[in-house]
C-alpha cells in the first residue's frame, strides 16, 4: 500500500512539475508579444510640446518623443500605436499592461529601477524654473522654498520642485502651469529650458511677462521603462538608439524640436 501512495505520489509531482515547465515554456516575452502582434503600444501624454503634443493645425500627435518612438518601432520592423495618458497614470496603465512601454521623458532613479527595466538615455535636460519678471523675490534655486509652484507633483520635475520645499498648486498640463504664474494662483513653475523656450516660441507676446532662471546642469532623464524581466526587449531598443546616435537621426530630431542638440549631454 505504501510504494502504491509513493508512486502516485511521484507521479502527481511530476505532472506539476511538467506542467509548471510547460507554462514557463509557453509563456511569451514582452519582445515575442510585440513581434507577434505586429505595433509597439506606448504611452505618451501628448500634451507637452515640444516633446509629445497635437498640431493646432493638423490635430496629429507629433514631438520629440514621437519620432523617437516611431524610429524604435521601425527599428523593430513593427507598427506603433500611442495611447495617450496622464503622467499621473501612466504607469499604472504600464502595470496592467494597456500600454508596453513609456516613451515620454522619463527619468530613472533607484525606486522605478526596482520595479522597471531601463533603456540607455536618449536626451538631456536642464531644468529651469519660470516667475512673473516682476517677482523679486524668486531669483535662484534656493528661493523657492515655501512658494507655490503649479506642477504636477507626480512628474519628475515636480519630484525636482518638491525637494527643493515648494508648495504645489497641483496641475497635470505644461500650459497650464504657466497660465497659474500669469494669474497669480501660482508664484513659479518647474520645466526643462527647451520646454519653456518652446512656450516663448509660439507664445511671442508673453516672453516679457516672464523671467526663466536655469537651475541644473544637462543631466540625462529620457529613458524607455518597461516592467522588470524584459531584457530582450531593452536590448532591442538600446539597439534602435545606439543606430539613431549613429545615423544622425536623434540630433536631428533634437535640432528640428529644440533648436539644440541636447542627446549628447554638452
Amino acid at each position: 500500500m505504501m510504494k502504491k501512495f509513493l508512486a502516485l505520489l511521484l507521479v502527481a509531482v511530476l505532472c506539476v512539475t511538467l506542467s509548471g515547465c510547460a507554462q514557463k515554456s509557453a509563456e511569451k516575452s514582452l519582445l515575442d508579444t510585440i513581434k507577434e502582434r505586429g505595433t509597439l503600444i506606448v504611452g505618451t501624454e501628448g500634451t507637452w510640446s515640444p516633446y509629445t503634443y497635437h498640431d493646432t493645425a493638423t490635430d496629429e500627435l507629433v514631438g520629440f518623443e514621437v519620432e523617437v518612438a516611431k524610429y524604435i518601432a521601425d527599428y523593430m520592423g513593427v507598427k506603433i500605436e500611442f495611447v495617450e495618458t496622464a503622467w499621473s497614470s501612466i504607469f499604472a496603465a504600464l502595470d496592467a499592461g494597456q500600454i508596453d512601454t513609456v516613451i515620454n521623458s522619463v527619468s530613472y532613479n533607484e525606486e522605478r529601477a526596482q520595479k522597471y527595466d531601463f533603456s540607455e538615455p536618449y536626451n538631456y535636460t536642464q531644468y529651469a524654473i519660470m516667475t512673473l519678471a516682476d517677482n523679486d523675490e524668486i531669483n535662484s534655486l534656493a528661493d523657492v522654498a515655501g512658494k507655490v509652484s503649479a506642477n504636477d507633483p507626480t512628474s519628475t520635475i515636480g519630484m525636482f520642485a518638491e525637494k527643493n520645499g515648494v508648495i504645489f498648486d497641483e496641475v497635470k498640463e505644461a500650459a497650464q502651469a504657466i497660465s497659474e504664474v500669469k494669474n497669480g494662483r501660482a508664484e513659479v513653475t518647474f520645466s526643462t529650458t527647451v520646454g519653456f523656450a518652446d512656450y516663448f516660441k509660439n507664445h511671442p507676446e508673453e516672453a516679457a511677462l516672464f523671467k526663466v532662471i536655469v537651475v541644473s546642469d544637462p543631466e540625462p532623464n529620457a529613458y524607455v521603462p518597461c516592467l522588470k524581466g524584459n531584457e530582450d526587449f531593452i536590448a532591442i531598443v538600446n539597439e534602435a538608439l545606439a543606430q539613431a546616435k549613429t545615423d544622425g537621426t536623434l540630433s536631428a530630431l533634437a535640432l528640428k524640436y529644440f533648436d539644440v542638440d541636447t542627446t549628447t549631454g554638452e
